[in-house]
Order: C-alpha cells, then sequence, then structure tokens
C-alpha cells in the first residue's frame, strides 16, 4: 500500500491566470478549456469571479454544468453580494467550492480595508458562515498572508476553520517569500492551529521574485496539501505557480512522498492549448513545455545526449506530450558528433576522415548564421560529394 500522500491540484488559469492583460477569455473558450483542465486530470478548476461581470457569472454557471467529476469553484470577496453571485452561479455543479477571503496582512489591513485585526477577522468567519450555508466546500483566502503577521494569521486560520472552512489558502500574493519563510509559516500554521487537522491548506504563489513553484513545492512540504497553479504559469503581474512544473517536480522527486492525479503525458498539449486559446505565447526556455525544453545545441551537451540522452535530459519528451520535441540545434558551438547525427537524419554518411573536413566547413557556415538548417546541411554535404568528385 502506497504511503504516498495527495498533492490537489487547483487550477486557476481561467481566474487567476485571465487577468493578464490581453488573455481574457469568452463563455466559450472558458467551457473548451475546463473540459481539458478535467481530462489533464486537476482536482479543482477555478472557473471565474461571478460577482465581477455577466460574463464570468455565464461562464461559472455553464462550465458547472458540464465539469462531471472535477470541483467547480466561484471566487469571491468576504462580501455577501459577492457570496450570492458564486452561489447562484454554481448551484447546478456537481462539486461546487466558494472562494472567499479578505486580506490578513497589516499593510492590507491599513491601506486596503482601513480597518482594523479583529474586524477582519470578524468579516472573515461571517463570510465563511454565509458560504457555508449555500455549500458544504469553502475555500477561506488570507490575501497576502506572505507578509502577515505569524500569529495573527494563525489565528485568523482557526477562527475560519472554526467557522467552516474546509480548505484554507495561504497566499504569498506579492510574491515576496523566500522558500524556507514560506515552508516555516505552513509548518506554524501546521503545528498551532488545533483545529488544523479539519481542513487543508493551500498554497497560492506569485512568482514576483522567481520563486512561485519553489515556494509551492516547499508548501507540500511544510504540510499544505493544495497547490493552486496555472498552466504556463500564466497569471497577474510576473505570473502564478506554473502546474507543469509542479506536477514534474512530484513526479520526478519521489522521496518528497507526494502524487497528483494529474496526467503528465497531457501537459505539453495543455499548454499549446492554453498559449493558442489565451494569445499568450510561452517563452522558448520555459521548464517543460517550452520549445527549447529539450533541445540541445552545446557540442559537449549534444555529444554527451547522443551516447546516453539521460546525461543532460531528466524528462524524457513522451512523458510530458512532446514526443518529436528532441532536438539537436546546430550552431558554432556544436561539435562533430551532432553533425554526423543530423546528416544520417538526412541521409547522408561520411567516413571520419570525410567528416573532420566536412566540419570545417560546417563551422564557416555555422559562424555566418546562428543556426545552421537542414538546407545548409544539403548544401554542404552536395558541395563536399562535388569537391570529392
Amino acid at each position: 500500500m502506497s504511503t504516498k500522500q495527495k498533492i490537489h491540484i487547483f487550477d486557476t488559469s481561467l481566474r487567476d491566470g485571465e487577468q493578464v492583460p490581453g488573455c481574457k477569455l469568452n463563455t466559450k473558450e472558458k467551457i473548451e478549456l475546463a473540459i481539458k483542465l478535467e481530462d489533464l486530470g486537476v482536482d479543482v478548476i477555478e472557473a471565474g469571479f461571478p460577482i465581477s461581470s455577466p460574463g464570468d457569472f455565464s461562464s461559472v454557471e455553464e462550465i458547472s454544468k458540464v465539469i462531471k467529476n472535477a470541483t467547480v469553484c466561484g471566487l469571491t470577496r468576504a462580501v455577501k453580494k459577492d457570496i450570492e453571485a458564486a452561489a447562484d452561479a454554481l448551484k447546478l455543479a456537481k462539486r461546487p467550492r466558494i472562494h472567499t477571503g479578505i486580506g490578513s496582512s497589516d499593510n492590507h489591513i491599513k491601506y486596503k480595508f482601513n480597518s482594523t485585526r479583529e474586524q477582519i477577522l470578524e468579516r472573515a468567519v461571517e463570510a465563511v458562515k454565509y458560504a457555508r450555508s449555500f455549500v458544504d466546500d469553502v475555500e477561506f483566502y488570507a490575501e497576502d498572508a506572505g507578509r502577515a503577521d505569524i500569529d495573527f494569521l494563525a489565528k485568523l486560520t482557526e477562527a475560519v476553520i472554526a467557522a467552516g472552512a474546509t480548505v484554507v489558502n495561504v497566499p504569498d500574493t506579492t510574491g515576496f517569500n523566500l522558500p524556507f519563510q514560506y515552508q516555516e509559516k505552513i509548518e506554524f500554521l501546521v503545528n498551532k492551529v488545533p483545529n488544523i487537522d479539519k481542513a487543508i491548506l493551500s498554497c497560492h504563489n506569485h512568482n514576483d521574485l522567481g520563486l512561485a513553484t519553489a515556494n509551492a513545492i516547499a508548501g507540500a512540504i511544510g504540510g499544505a496539501r493544495q497547490i493552486e497553479c496555472t498552466i504556463n504559469g500564466i497569471g497577474e503581474r510576473a505570473g502564478n505557480t506554473s502546474l507543469e512544473e509542479v506536477v514534474m517536480i512530484i513526479n520526478k522527486h519521489p522521496e518528497l512522498g507526494f502524487y497528483t492525479d494529474v496526467k503528465p503525458e497531457l501537459l505539453v498539449p495543455m499548454s499549446h492549448l492554453i498559449s493558442d486559446t489565451m494569445r499568450m505565447m510561452v517563452q522558448a526556455n520555459k521548464a517543460v513545455v517550452g520549445s527549447n525544453a529539450f533541445a540541445h545545441s552545446s557540442g559537449i551537451h549534444q555529444d554527451g545526449f547522443l551516447k546516453e540522452s539521460s546525461t543532460y535530459e531528466i524528462i524524457n519528451p513522451k512523458e510530458v506530450g512532446a514526443d518529436g520535441f528532441q532536438s539537436i540545434v546546430l550552431t558554432a558551438r556544436s561539435g562533430r558528433a551532432a553533425l554526423a547525427f543530423r546528416m544520417r537524419g538526412l541521409g547522408h554518411e561520411f567516413t571520419r576522415d570525410e567528416m573532420d573536413n566536412l566540419y570545417a566547413q560546417f563551422l564557416d557556415v555555422a559562424d555566418s548564421k546562428k543556426e545552421v538548417n537542414d538546407e545548409d546541411l544539403k548544401e554542404l554535404a552536395l558541395s563536399f560529394a562535388s569537391a570529392k568528385a
């Protein structure tokens, strides 16, 4: 019997991910993506923020009709009208969740809400109780928990769990924390909140300092059992925790003792679908799903890779649905082994001595171009054959 613990994958591509300028989705697009996210194996789909617009309300409502297994979640503020709108939009969902919350840091309490800790605590409890009057599954987010006073955060967490929260989201809203700091924050809540066993702690990390994925994994190590993420790491400002990175880190590090239900072979196709639908290009060097994730251009790397792929690849492209993405990119830094490999692929075989001569010609071409392509190689082979004749 496996002793691994499940990390629930909460996908917020359709809510937080959609907040990227220029990435607005219509209801039809959201429905299509939600169906694919369920096929991917995510546990929770945050479908939108129902009170924000009629379009978002409709999207959450329509997604609720078609999703059969995943939990469908709607975001709200700690405001009764928000909660009512979410409950109404989710009324046809098989597994509805209301995600409500309020700021928890002194910065947010003072500048955003012009309030006090006591008043925030009261509003949080009231919101969770009200949400529980509509659905059994209520997630509470303590916004800006990354910068919150830890004792107040613990008090807030205890109070909302007592009020009926089934999940408590500990967001590093500004991406401020270092991994060890975020892990310590989660561990503190696990060890100090007396009713913590009644709820799941969730990581929601932003990438302002490039630490979102590292912080989310650190949070899971600290005791959180849900990670909130997006495909391709899309999201507000510098983005969110990247779903594909989280899944593959967990897959490649069994010593963590975790697993997810996400099907890794669908990660690259899902990445492409999100990119195309949201008109948001994936950077070439993006981990797991970028176009260069399985490309090799350094001669030293190419030589090792051609002898045994595991020398420079810890993920087989087939694992993530990137069949055919492995590539030997020829540049001025490529070696003879890489040139011979690419030439064989075009049907040209050369002896060692011939390859030495051909390689000198190849370097002349490579020095004049960023990348040597198949047409260049064909010309080289033809020129070399003509010279021999």
